[in-house]
Protein backbone atom coordinates (compact mmCIF):
# COMPACT_ATOMS: atom_id res chain seq x y z
CA UNK A 1 0.00 0.00 0.00
CA UNK A 2 1.51 3.36 -0.79
CA UNK A 3 2.18 5.30 1.76
CA UNK A 4 0.77 8.98 2.80
CA UNK A 5 2.82 11.84 3.52
CA UNK A 6 3.45 13.21 6.76
CA UNK A 7 3.57 16.67 5.47
CA UNK A 8 1.76 18.15 2.43
CA UNK A 9 -1.47 17.71 0.54
CA UNK A 10 -4.11 15.04 -0.43
CA UNK A 11 -6.72 15.29 -2.99
CA UNK A 12 -9.49 12.91 -3.24
CA UNK A 13 -10.94 12.35 -6.27
CA UNK A 14 -13.05 10.21 -9.00
CA UNK A 15 -12.51 10.82 -12.83
CA UNK A 16 -16.70 10.45 -12.66
CA UNK A 17 -17.34 13.66 -10.84
CA UNK A 18 -17.75 16.56 -12.83
CA UNK A 19 -16.35 19.20 -10.39
CA UNK A 20 -12.98 16.87 -9.97
CA UNK A 21 -12.67 17.40 -13.55
CA UNK A 22 -12.19 21.21 -13.09
CA UNK A 23 -10.05 20.83 -10.86
CA UNK A 24 -8.02 18.56 -12.72
CA UNK A 25 -5.56 21.13 -14.19
CA UNK A 26 -4.64 22.73 -11.15
CA UNK A 27 -3.03 19.55 -9.47
CA UNK A 28 0.19 20.19 -11.70
CA UNK A 29 0.16 23.98 -9.76
CA UNK A 30 -0.51 21.93 -6.35
CA UNK A 31 2.14 19.22 -7.25
CA UNK A 32 5.11 22.07 -8.04
CA UNK A 33 4.14 24.31 -4.74
CA UNK A 34 5.13 21.24 -2.18
CA UNK A 35 4.62 17.77 -1.65
CA UNK A 36 1.18 16.22 -2.76
CA UNK A 37 -0.82 12.99 -3.29
CA UNK A 38 -3.48 12.58 -5.17
CA UNK A 39 -5.58 9.51 -4.94
CA UNK A 40 -8.15 8.62 -7.31
CA UNK A 41 -11.00 5.94 -6.71
CA UNK A 42 -12.50 4.90 -10.28
CA UNK A 43 -9.90 5.26 -12.84
CA UNK A 44 -6.27 5.01 -13.11
CA UNK A 45 -5.92 7.48 -16.05
CA UNK A 46 -7.06 10.36 -14.20
CA UNK A 47 -4.15 12.65 -13.44
CA UNK A 48 -1.50 10.09 -14.38
CA UNK A 49 0.90 12.65 -15.68
CA UNK A 50 1.75 13.49 -12.22
CA UNK A 51 3.98 11.28 -10.31
CA UNK A 52 2.43 11.09 -6.92
CA UNK A 53 -1.02 9.84 -8.37
CA UNK A 54 -2.29 7.19 -7.02
CA UNK A 55 -5.02 4.57 -7.97
CA UNK A 56 -7.18 3.65 -4.63
CA UNK A 57 -8.53 0.31 -6.33
CA UNK A 58 -9.09 -0.98 -2.86
CA UNK A 59 -10.39 2.48 -1.78
CA UNK A 60 -8.69 1.64 1.96
CA UNK A 61 -6.48 5.15 1.51
CA UNK A 62 -9.90 6.85 0.77
CA UNK A 63 -11.21 4.64 3.73
CA UNK A 64 -8.61 5.87 6.57
CA UNK A 65 -9.41 9.37 5.54
CA UNK A 66 -13.27 9.18 6.40
CA UNK A 67 -13.55 10.60 2.85
CA UNK A 68 -16.77 11.54 2.05
CA UNK A 69 -17.14 13.95 -1.11
CA UNK A 70 -14.77 14.19 -3.72
CA UNK A 71 -13.09 16.70 -4.76
CA UNK A 72 -11.26 16.14 -0.60
CA UNK A 73 -8.48 18.55 -0.19
CA UNK A 74 -6.39 17.39 2.91
CA UNK A 75 -3.34 19.16 4.60
CA UNK A 76 -1.18 16.92 6.87
CA UNK A 77 1.40 18.59 8.95
CA UNK A 78 4.09 16.16 10.92
CA UNK A 79 1.36 13.30 10.46
CA UNK A 80 -1.36 15.16 11.90
CA UNK A 81 -4.29 16.36 9.74
CA UNK A 82 -4.87 20.14 9.77
CA UNK A 83 -7.39 21.72 7.44
CA UNK A 84 -9.12 19.95 5.06
CA UNK A 85 -12.50 20.83 2.66
CA UNK A 86 -14.60 19.43 -0.18
CA UNK A 87 -15.92 20.19 -3.59
CA UNK A 88 -14.47 23.24 -5.26
CA UNK A 89 -14.55 26.72 -2.93
CA UNK A 90 -11.71 28.93 -4.18
CA UNK A 91 -11.14 30.77 -1.02
CA UNK A 92 -10.58 27.13 0.95
CA UNK A 93 -8.94 26.12 -1.38
CA UNK A 94 -6.31 29.01 -1.58
CA UNK A 95 -6.43 28.80 2.17
CA UNK A 96 -5.03 25.53 2.31
CA UNK A 97 -2.85 25.09 -0.76
CA UNK A 98 -1.40 28.92 0.72
CA UNK A 99 -1.70 29.38 -3.68
CA UNK A 100 -3.54 33.32 -3.65
CA UNK A 101 -4.36 32.90 -6.93
CA UNK A 102 -5.04 29.09 -7.54
CA UNK A 103 -7.46 28.63 -9.75
CA UNK A 104 -8.61 32.16 -10.89
CA UNK A 105 -9.92 31.40 -14.18
CA UNK A 106 -12.74 28.47 -12.02
CA UNK A 107 -15.91 29.81 -10.90
CA UNK A 108 -16.43 30.46 -7.01
CA UNK A 109 -17.65 27.28 -5.67
CA UNK A 110 -18.78 23.96 -7.34
CA UNK A 111 -20.24 21.28 -4.91
CA UNK A 112 -18.61 17.97 -5.66
CA UNK A 113 -19.82 14.14 -5.52
CA UNK A 114 -20.46 11.44 -3.02
CA UNK A 115 -17.12 9.50 -2.09
CA UNK A 116 -17.29 5.89 -3.59
CA UNK A 117 -16.52 4.39 -0.09
CA UNK A 118 -20.14 5.48 0.72
CA UNK A 119 -22.34 3.82 -1.90
CA UNK A 120 -24.68 1.10 -0.60
CA UNK A 121 -22.53 -1.64 0.23
CA UNK A 122 -18.78 -0.72 -0.25
CA UNK A 123 -18.65 1.03 3.29
CA UNK A 124 -19.78 -2.07 5.25
CA UNK A 125 -17.25 -4.00 2.71
CA UNK A 126 -14.15 -1.40 3.92
CA UNK A 127 -15.33 -1.95 7.16
CA UNK A 128 -14.77 -5.44 7.27
CA UNK A 129 -11.65 -5.26 5.53
CA UNK A 130 -9.83 -2.69 7.40
CA UNK A 131 -11.67 -1.55 10.38
CA UNK A 132 -11.74 -3.23 14.35
CA UNK A 133 -14.76 -4.77 13.95
CA UNK A 134 -14.09 -8.66 12.71
CA UNK A 135 -16.43 -10.92 12.72
CA UNK A 136 -16.02 -13.93 14.56
CA UNK A 137 -18.73 -16.62 12.73
CA UNK A 138 -17.57 -19.08 10.50
CA UNK A 139 -18.53 -18.31 7.11
CA UNK A 140 -20.40 -20.97 4.98
CA UNK A 141 -19.03 -20.70 1.01
CA UNK A 142 -22.09 -21.16 -1.29
CA UNK A 143 -21.13 -21.91 -5.06
CA UNK A 144 -22.49 -19.16 -7.17
CA UNK A 145 -24.34 -22.17 -8.99
CA UNK A 146 -26.34 -22.61 -6.08
CA UNK A 147 -29.44 -20.91 -4.64
CA UNK A 148 -28.73 -18.94 -1.19
CA UNK A 149 -31.85 -19.31 0.11
CA UNK A 150 -32.50 -23.23 -0.84
CA UNK A 151 -28.61 -23.55 0.89
CA UNK A 152 -29.98 -22.08 3.87
CA UNK A 153 -33.03 -24.56 4.06
CA UNK A 154 -30.76 -26.87 3.04
CA UNK A 155 -28.30 -26.84 6.62
CA UNK A 156 -31.52 -26.33 8.45
CA UNK A 157 -31.20 -22.51 9.53
CA UNK A 158 -34.75 -21.81 8.83
CA UNK A 159 -37.88 -22.02 10.24
CA UNK A 160 -39.81 -23.58 7.61
CA UNK A 161 -40.06 -20.00 5.92
CA UNK A 162 -37.40 -18.26 3.59
CA UNK A 163 -34.61 -16.52 5.78
CA UNK A 164 -32.64 -14.00 4.57
CA UNK A 165 -28.94 -15.21 3.70
CA UNK A 166 -26.32 -13.59 6.52
CA UNK A 167 -23.83 -12.38 4.08
CA UNK A 168 -21.58 -10.28 6.15
CA UNK A 169 -22.00 -7.47 4.74
CA UNK A 170 -25.58 -7.74 5.87
CA UNK A 171 -24.61 -8.79 9.66
CA UNK A 172 -22.70 -5.64 10.30
CA UNK A 173 -24.73 -3.46 8.64
CA UNK A 174 -27.31 -5.23 11.78
CA UNK A 175 -24.28 -4.78 14.21
CA UNK A 176 -24.65 -0.26 13.78
CA UNK A 177 -28.51 -0.87 15.18
CA UNK A 178 -26.55 -1.26 18.53
CA UNK A 179 -23.81 -0.01 20.58
CA UNK A 180 -22.67 -3.38 22.09
CA UNK A 181 -19.55 -4.93 21.45
CA UNK A 182 -20.84 -7.59 19.05
CA UNK A 183 -18.42 -10.47 21.06
CA UNK A 184 -20.27 -9.45 24.21
CA UNK A 185 -21.98 -12.89 25.37
CA UNK A 186 -25.65 -12.27 25.92
CA UNK A 187 -25.99 -15.25 28.08
CA UNK A 188 -25.49 -19.15 27.86
CA UNK A 189 -28.08 -20.21 25.37
CA UNK A 190 -30.17 -23.53 26.01
CA UNK A 191 -31.10 -26.29 25.33
CA UNK A 192 -27.17 -26.72 24.33
CA UNK A 193 -25.91 -24.52 26.70
CA UNK A 194 -23.87 -22.50 23.77
CA UNK A 195 -22.75 -18.61 24.62
CA UNK A 196 -24.83 -16.48 22.22
CA UNK A 197 -22.86 -13.25 21.64
CA UNK A 198 -24.07 -9.87 19.96
CA UNK A 199 -22.94 -11.23 16.46
CA UNK A 200 -24.83 -14.05 16.49
CA UNK A 201 -28.21 -12.63 17.26
CA UNK A 202 -27.07 -10.09 14.51
CA UNK A 203 -26.84 -13.07 12.47
CA UNK A 204 -30.11 -13.97 12.99
CA UNK A 205 -31.75 -11.11 12.68
CA UNK A 206 -30.52 -10.62 9.52
CA UNK A 207 -32.11 -13.56 8.63
CA UNK A 208 -35.28 -13.14 10.47
CA UNK A 209 -35.76 -9.96 8.41
CA UNK A 210 -34.74 -7.78 10.87
CA UNK A 211 -33.71 -3.72 10.79
CA UNK A 212 -30.54 -2.79 12.41
CA UNK A 213 -32.78 -0.13 14.61
CA UNK A 214 -34.85 -3.47 15.70
CA UNK A 215 -31.38 -4.60 17.66
CA UNK A 216 -31.91 -3.00 21.11
CA UNK A 217 -35.31 -4.45 21.24
CA UNK A 218 -34.20 -7.67 20.23
CA UNK A 219 -31.11 -8.06 22.68
CA UNK A 220 -33.67 -7.05 25.67
CA UNK A 221 -36.16 -9.83 24.53
CA UNK A 222 -33.32 -12.03 24.59
CA UNK A 223 -31.89 -10.76 27.94
CA UNK A 224 -35.27 -11.52 29.30
CA UNK A 225 -35.98 -14.83 27.80
CA UNK A 226 -32.36 -15.88 29.65
CA UNK A 227 -33.33 -15.05 32.95
CA UNK A 228 -33.80 -18.02 35.43
CA UNK A 229 -37.13 -16.72 36.00
CA UNK A 230 -38.10 -17.20 32.45
CA UNK A 231 -37.42 -20.83 32.36
CA UNK A 232 -36.29 -20.92 28.51
CA UNK A 233 -35.08 -24.54 28.70
CA UNK A 234 -38.42 -25.89 30.04
CA UNK A 235 -40.18 -24.12 27.81
CA UNK A 236 -38.11 -24.91 25.12
CA UNK A 237 -38.14 -28.79 25.78
CA UNK A 238 -41.95 -29.17 27.17
CA UNK A 239 -44.55 -30.83 25.15
CA UNK A 240 -47.39 -27.99 25.62
CA UNK A 241 -48.17 -25.07 23.46
CA UNK A 242 -46.13 -22.57 24.87
CA UNK A 243 -43.11 -20.35 23.08
CA UNK A 244 -41.85 -16.65 24.13
CA UNK A 245 -44.08 -13.91 23.46
CA UNK A 246 -42.98 -10.00 23.29
CA UNK A 247 -44.51 -7.13 24.52
CA UNK A 248 -42.89 -3.70 24.05
CA UNK A 249 -43.53 -0.58 26.10
CA UNK A 250 -41.94 3.07 25.30
CA UNK A 251 -40.92 5.11 22.94
CA UNK A 252 -38.77 2.63 20.76
CA UNK A 253 -42.41 0.93 19.69
CA UNK A 254 -43.29 4.10 17.84
CA UNK A 255 -39.53 4.82 17.00
CA UNK A 256 -39.38 1.43 14.92
CA UNK A 257 -42.95 1.70 14.09
CA UNK A 258 -44.43 -1.39 15.87
CA UNK A 259 -47.92 -1.92 15.66
CA UNK A 260 -49.86 -1.80 18.82
CA UNK A 261 -53.39 -1.22 16.88
CA UNK A 262 -55.29 -2.82 13.70
CA UNK A 263 -54.11 -6.63 13.81
CA UNK A 264 -51.37 -6.29 16.42
CA UNK A 265 -51.70 -10.00 17.08
CA UNK A 266 -51.48 -10.86 13.09
CA UNK A 267 -49.60 -10.36 10.53
CA UNK A 268 -48.50 -7.36 8.23
CA UNK A 269 -46.42 -5.49 10.64
CA UNK A 270 -42.47 -5.39 9.77
CA UNK A 271 -41.20 -5.12 13.54
CA UNK A 272 -43.78 -6.81 15.47
CA UNK A 273 -42.99 -9.87 12.71
CA UNK A 274 -38.79 -9.88 12.87
CA UNK A 275 -38.40 -9.33 16.04
CA UNK A 276 -40.94 -12.18 17.33
CA UNK A 277 -39.09 -14.37 14.45
CA UNK A 278 -35.48 -13.36 15.09
CA UNK A 279 -35.63 -14.57 18.59
CA UNK A 280 -37.22 -18.14 17.26
CA UNK A 281 -34.33 -18.71 15.17
CA UNK A 282 -31.68 -17.89 17.62
CA UNK A 283 -33.39 -20.47 19.96
CA UNK A 284 -33.20 -22.66 16.86
CA UNK A 285 -30.31 -21.96 15.64
CA UNK A 286 -27.56 -21.01 18.31
CA UNK A 287 -29.65 -22.68 21.47
CA UNK A 288 -30.62 -25.94 19.32
CA UNK A 289 -34.18 -25.74 20.02
CA UNK A 290 -35.36 -27.47 16.91
CA UNK A 291 -39.22 -29.46 16.56
CA UNK A 292 -38.58 -32.28 16.61
CA UNK A 293 -35.46 -33.31 18.72
CA UNK A 294 -35.45 -31.18 22.20
CA UNK A 295 -38.58 -29.71 21.33
CA UNK A 296 -40.83 -32.05 21.88
CA UNK A 297 -44.36 -29.59 21.24
CA UNK A 298 -47.74 -31.86 20.67
CA UNK A 299 -49.21 -29.65 18.72
CA UNK A 300 -47.31 -25.66 19.51
CA UNK A 301 -48.63 -23.03 18.68
CA UNK A 302 -48.20 -20.36 15.51
CA UNK A 303 -46.40 -17.96 17.92
CA UNK A 304 -43.25 -20.62 17.61
CA UNK A 305 -42.60 -18.37 14.35
CA UNK A 306 -43.06 -15.43 15.61
CA UNK A 307 -45.16 -13.43 18.61
CA UNK A 308 -44.58 -10.00 19.16
CA UNK A 309 -46.32 -6.53 19.58
CA UNK A 310 -46.31 -3.52 21.41
CA UNK A 311 -49.04 -2.08 23.83
CA UNK A 312 -51.00 1.35 22.96
CA UNK A 313 -50.18 4.07 25.45
CA UNK A 314 -52.30 6.64 24.31
CA UNK A 315 -54.92 5.75 27.26
CA UNK A 316 -54.65 6.41 30.68
CA UNK A 317 -54.19 3.15 31.64
CA UNK A 318 -50.50 2.89 33.42
CA UNK A 319 -48.22 1.03 30.37
CA UNK A 320 -47.52 -2.51 31.67
CA UNK A 321 -43.48 -1.80 32.06
CA UNK A 322 -44.04 0.63 34.35
CA UNK A 323 -46.83 -1.36 36.45
CA UNK A 324 -43.68 -4.09 36.74
CA UNK A 325 -41.03 -1.00 37.82
CA UNK A 326 -39.50 0.54 34.64
CA UNK A 327 -40.06 4.61 34.80
CA UNK A 328 -42.21 6.45 32.57
CA UNK A 329 -40.47 7.48 29.36
CA UNK A 330 -38.27 4.43 28.84
CA UNK A 331 -38.76 1.98 26.83
CA UNK A 332 -38.65 -1.99 27.79
CA UNK A 333 -39.85 -5.55 27.12
CA UNK A 334 -41.88 -7.84 28.79
CA UNK A 335 -41.25 -11.49 27.86
CA UNK A 336 -44.31 -13.95 27.90
CA UNK A 337 -44.75 -17.88 27.16
CA UNK A 338 -47.59 -17.87 25.85
CA UNK A 339 -49.78 -19.63 23.69
CA UNK A 340 -52.32 -19.49 21.19
CA UNK A 341 -55.11 -16.77 21.27
CA UNK A 342 -58.34 -17.29 22.67
CA UNK A 343 -61.35 -14.68 21.93
CA UNK A 344 -63.58 -12.61 24.05
CA UNK A 345 -66.43 -11.79 22.14
CA UNK A 346 -68.96 -9.52 24.27
CA UNK A 347 -70.59 -6.76 21.84
CA UNK A 348 -73.86 -6.08 24.21
CA UNK A 349 -72.26 -5.12 27.90
CA UNK A 350 -72.06 -1.28 27.79
CA UNK A 351 -70.81 -1.00 31.86
CA UNK A 352 -67.71 -2.42 33.17
CA UNK A 353 -69.35 -4.72 36.30
CA UNK A 354 -70.92 -7.09 33.20
CA UNK A 355 -67.91 -6.59 30.16
CA UNK A 356 -65.70 -7.62 33.59
CA UNK A 357 -67.92 -11.13 34.17
CA UNK A 358 -67.80 -11.97 30.64
CA UNK A 359 -64.22 -11.57 30.80
CA UNK A 360 -63.73 -13.55 34.19
CA UNK A 361 -65.83 -16.12 32.63
CA UNK A 362 -64.04 -16.63 29.43
CA UNK A 363 -60.50 -16.38 31.43
CA UNK A 364 -62.09 -19.78 33.78
CA UNK A 365 -61.05 -21.59 30.20
CA UNK A 366 -57.38 -21.32 30.46
CA UNK A 367 -56.14 -24.39 30.84
CA UNK A 368 -58.96 -26.01 32.05
CA UNK A 369 -61.93 -24.85 33.34
CA UNK A 370 -61.01 -26.93 36.70
CA UNK A 371 -57.49 -25.96 36.66
CA UNK A 372 -55.77 -23.63 38.78
CA UNK A 373 -52.86 -21.27 39.54
CA UNK A 374 -51.45 -23.50 36.72
CA UNK A 375 -50.70 -21.27 34.06
CA UNK A 376 -50.62 -17.19 33.88
CA UNK A 377 -52.31 -15.73 31.42
CA UNK A 378 -52.18 -12.08 29.66
CA UNK A 379 -55.49 -10.70 28.74
CA UNK A 380 -55.28 -8.35 25.93
CA UNK A 381 -58.06 -5.47 26.00
CA UNK A 382 -58.90 -3.88 22.72
CA UNK A 383 -59.48 0.16 22.80
CA UNK A 384 -63.69 -0.90 22.99
CA UNK A 385 -63.62 -2.93 25.47
CA UNK A 386 -60.80 -0.56 27.29
CA UNK A 387 -63.16 2.58 26.74
CA UNK A 388 -65.68 1.03 28.90
CA UNK A 389 -63.54 0.49 31.84
CA UNK A 390 -61.93 4.15 31.60
CA UNK A 391 -64.87 6.04 31.29
CA UNK A 392 -66.23 4.33 34.05
CA UNK A 393 -63.12 5.02 35.58
CA UNK A 394 -61.34 2.06 36.02
CA UNK A 395 -57.77 1.83 36.61
CA UNK A 396 -55.84 -1.65 34.83
CA UNK A 397 -55.40 -2.39 38.84
CA UNK A 398 -59.26 -2.08 39.85
CA UNK A 399 -60.29 -4.61 36.39
CA UNK A 400 -57.40 -6.95 37.29
CA UNK A 401 -58.74 -6.63 41.67
CA UNK A 402 -62.45 -7.21 40.17
CA UNK A 403 -61.47 -10.20 37.83
CA UNK A 404 -59.53 -12.20 40.61
CA UNK A 405 -62.25 -11.73 42.73
CA UNK A 406 -64.94 -13.42 40.41
CA UNK A 407 -62.13 -15.89 39.48
CA UNK A 408 -62.37 -17.25 43.27
CA UNK A 409 -63.80 -20.59 43.24
CA UNK A 410 -65.27 -23.42 45.21
CA UNK A 411 -62.69 -26.33 45.72
CA UNK A 412 -64.99 -29.09 45.32
CA UNK A 413 -66.06 -27.81 42.03
CA UNK A 414 -62.24 -28.05 40.95
CA UNK A 415 -61.01 -31.05 42.55
CA UNK A 416 -60.08 -34.52 40.55
CA UNK A 417 -63.13 -36.19 39.84
CA UNK A 418 -65.94 -33.49 40.55
CA UNK A 419 -68.43 -32.56 38.16
CA UNK A 420 -67.96 -35.64 36.48
CA UNK A 421 -64.56 -35.04 35.07
CA UNK A 422 -61.25 -36.77 35.94
CA UNK A 423 -59.02 -33.33 35.34
CA UNK A 424 -59.22 -31.44 38.31
CA UNK A 425 -56.94 -29.99 41.32
CA UNK A 426 -55.98 -31.98 44.62
CA UNK A 427 -58.49 -33.11 47.13
CA UNK A 428 -56.98 -30.59 49.71
CA UNK A 429 -58.43 -27.72 47.93
CA UNK A 430 -62.04 -28.86 48.77
CA UNK A 431 -63.13 -26.88 51.53
CA UNK A 432 -61.12 -23.75 49.77
CA UNK A 433 -62.38 -21.23 47.81
CA UNK A 434 -59.25 -21.09 44.66
CA UNK A 435 -57.75 -18.37 43.06
CA UNK A 436 -57.91 -19.05 38.51
CA UNK A 437 -54.06 -17.50 39.27
CA UNK A 438 -51.53 -17.17 41.14
CA UNK A 439 -50.61 -14.06 42.31
CA UNK A 440 -49.07 -11.78 39.95
CA UNK A 441 -50.08 -14.15 37.11
CA UNK A 442 -52.71 -12.29 35.14
CA UNK A 443 -51.50 -9.14 33.26
CA UNK A 444 -53.38 -6.96 31.86
CA UNK A 445 -52.37 -4.82 28.29
CA UNK A 446 -54.20 -2.34 25.89
CA UNK A 447 -53.72 -3.06 22.12
CA UNK A 448 -55.79 -3.39 18.60
CA UNK A 449 -57.92 -1.50 16.70
CA UNK A 450 -61.39 0.20 17.09
CA UNK A 451 -62.89 -2.48 14.91
CA UNK A 452 -65.12 -3.86 17.45
CA UNK A 453 -65.98 -4.80 21.26
CA UNK A 454 -63.30 -8.14 21.81
CA UNK A 455 -60.46 -8.62 23.94
CA UNK A 456 -58.47 -11.93 23.74
CA UNK A 457 -56.64 -14.18 26.13
CA UNK A 458 -52.86 -15.67 25.67
CA UNK A 459 -52.55 -18.08 28.00
CA UNK A 460 -49.25 -19.11 29.30
CA UNK A 461 -47.11 -21.78 29.71
CA UNK A 462 -49.23 -24.11 32.66
CA UNK A 463 -46.20 -24.67 34.21
CA UNK A 464 -45.52 -20.90 35.82
CA UNK A 465 -44.82 -19.63 38.86
CA UNK A 466 -40.68 -20.23 40.63
CA UNK A 467 -40.38 -23.75 39.50
CA UNK A 468 -41.61 -23.53 35.82
CA UNK A 469 -41.85 -19.76 34.05
CA UNK A 470 -42.11 -16.51 35.16
CA UNK A 471 -42.74 -13.39 32.82
CA UNK A 472 -39.73 -11.01 32.64
CA UNK A 473 -39.33 -7.48 31.69
CA UNK A 474 -36.27 -5.45 30.98
CA UNK A 475 -35.72 -2.27 30.35
CA UNK A 476 -34.30 -1.87 26.29
CA UNK A 477 -30.89 -0.02 26.01
CA UNK A 478 -28.79 0.99 22.84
Amino acid sequence: MTSLPADGLIVVAKADCPTCRLIEPLLTELSAAGPLQVLVQDDPEFAASLPSTHFDQSLEHSWRLNTEFVPTLIRFENGQETARTYGWDKAEWRAISGLTDLGEELPVMRPGCGSKTLEPGIAEKLELAFGDVKLQSREIDVSAEDDDIEACYARGWSDGLPVVPPTAVRVLRMLKGTQRDPQEVIGIMPPDLVPCTVEKVAINAVMAGCKPEYMPVLLAALEASLDDDFGLHGLICTTMFGSPMIMVNGPIAKAIGMNSGNNALGQGNRANATIGRALQLIIRNVGGGRPGEIDRATLGNPGKYTFCFAEAEDSDWLPLAQERGIPAGRSAVTIFPGEGVQGIIDQKSRDPESLARSIAESLRAVDNVKLAMAGDAVLVVAPDHARIFIEAGWSKQRLREKLEQLLLAPGENLVTGARGMAEGIPEKFRDKQVPKFRPGGLLIVRAGGTAGLFSAIIAGWAASGPVGSSPVTREVTL
